[in-house]
């Protein structure tokens, strides 16, 4: 996990020495990736997801969330998405939001987080985290489609969604226990 904290806070550096268009039109080949070298960091300042294997950036997909506040999650029903370190629990393909990728939050970074802000008096000590927060596709039943996601359209409860063909693909890339770091 070190090794993936210290990438991310490298990143920025690497942003200058590649050209990133054809990352976002790329097809993945999920036999020709590791699995167990795969990584996503969520960026929500810029509405992006990256797709790493070890140290290469290997995809780009746009993502949206929950609300237009990019803050971190404080309680459950702020819409917001959570910042921290998580990992993928669970996969399954979903009748509303085409894959679901579920990950362990609140985990206990998200409980060390909401500690610190009862002690600081920014929430109540019986305020729920919440929880169900994943990646996923867009609503399409509900007339969420792929250009909420190209225009940026925060539509979630706290999750982050891609376009339907983007979560079918990285979907068979990734595996339960990928690590996700969600940043600001």
């Amino acid at each position: 996990m070190w090794r993936i904290c210290c990438l991310i806070l490298l990143l920025p550096l690497f942003a200058f020495e590649h050209n990133y268009a054809d990352l976002y039109t790329v097809r993945l080949d999920p036999s020709r990736i590791d699995a167990d070298k795969v990584f996503l960091l969520v960026d929500k300042s810029d509405y992006r997801m990256y797709v790493y294997e070890d140290v290469t950036l290997i995809k780009i997909y746009k993502v949206v969330f929950g609300s237009n506040d990019q803050s971190d999650k404080m309680v459950e029903g702020d819409k917001r998405t959570p910042n921290g370190t998580f990992r993928i629990q669970q996969k399954r393909v979903d009748g509303r939001w085409s894959r679901f990728m579920l990950l362990d939050y609140p985990n206990s970074e998200s409980y060390e987080k909401h500690g610190r802000r009862v002690n600081a008096g920014q929430v109540r000590s019986d305020a729920s985290l919440g929880g169900g927060i994943g990646i996923h596709g867009v609503e399409s039943a509900s007339g969420i489609l792929d250009y909420y996601v190209d225009r940026r359209i925060n539509w979630t409860l706290g999750c982050v969604s891609l376009k339907n063909g983007d979560i079918n693909e990285i979907y068979n890339v990734v595996k339960v226990g990928t690590p996700v770091v969600i940043r600001p």
